[in-house]
């Protein structure tokens, strides 16, 4: 048989137990919905707080800006990480190509990674196509991403090729 604190602490004697884990959203006014949805429309649709006052009013939930602001605040960085551990994990073969764009009249090269799942990893546009622009976007991949690729699959441009051989070398 099974009993709660309440009844533990009646058969047993002395105060109830605290549970081990503790409730991040004790002692707020609101229910922990309403503070996670208020959150979440702040983080992932980059409304202003303002904004987010609007959202939860036409709901019916009476909030203030100060205490939305609070919530994030106290909660952002949690939410963040729980979102951050659900995004997909890139792979670590790259596709790299190129398409020319046309920007006020001036003819512009878009550079693209993506990886092997279909995830767009970065893109870059550059009004040059040569080693220099290529080595920037390798640069800036390596830099964003934190690791190197196992493969890499380009169109076959020269500049990939040169600029590879100094930036990727062990690919």
């Amino acid at each position: 048989m099974v009993l709660s604190s309440w009844q533990e602490s009646r058969v047993y004697g002395g105060p109830p137990r605290m549970s081990t884990t503790s409730n991040l959203y004790r002692g707020f006014r609101f229910q922990a919905e309403i503070i996670n949805q208020a959150v979440w429309l702040y983080h992932c649709f980059s409304l202003s707080i303002r904004e987010v006052e609007l959202i939860l009013a036409a709901r019916g939930v009476v909030v203030s800006y100060e205490t939305i602001r609070e919530w994030s605040r106290r909660f952002g960085r949690n939410f963040a990480n729980r979102l951050k551990r659900r995004r997909p994990q890139l792979g670590d073969k790259w596709v790299l190509g190129e398409v020319f764009i046309r920007i006020r009249g001036k003819l512009h090269d878009l550079w693209r990674a993506v990886d092997q799942q279909g995830n767009v990893l970065d893109v870059l546009v550059q009004s040059r196509s040569n080693k220099k622009a290529a080595k920037l976007f390798f640069r800036k991949l390596r830099k964003g991403l934190c690791y190197t690729p196992r493969v890499t699959v380009t169109d076959k441009l020269g500049s990939y090729g040169a600029a590879e051989r100094e930036i990727l070398r062990s690919v």
